[in-house]
């Protein structure tokens, strides 16, 4: 399962998870408000969205191109 760190009524969290769905990966990822737990508030609180992977990262600002370098890098299948 792939995490993506969030908010609610974050923008770029939205516009991250929708780069997920366009590459077909979105019924992989669980997504994870950070307000919810002080830790990941204190890590991720301006640097959301976050995607994690196994411990591997992809950090805002990504695209399609990048997040698809990501997936292959991580052995993640899509479409």
């Amino acid at each position: 399962m792939i995490t993506l760190y969030s908010t609610e009524g974050c923008h770029l969290c939205e516009m991250a998870f929708e780069l997920c769905q366009q590459i077909g990966i979105a019924n992989k990822v669980e997504t994870v408000d950070i307000a919810f737990d002080e830790e990941l508030f204190l890590r991720y609180r301006v640097t959301i969205p976050v995607l994690n992977y196994q411990g591997q990262e992809l950090n805002w600002p990504f695209d399609l191109q990048e997040l698809q370098h990501w997936l292959d890098n991580n052995g993640i299948t899509y479409r």
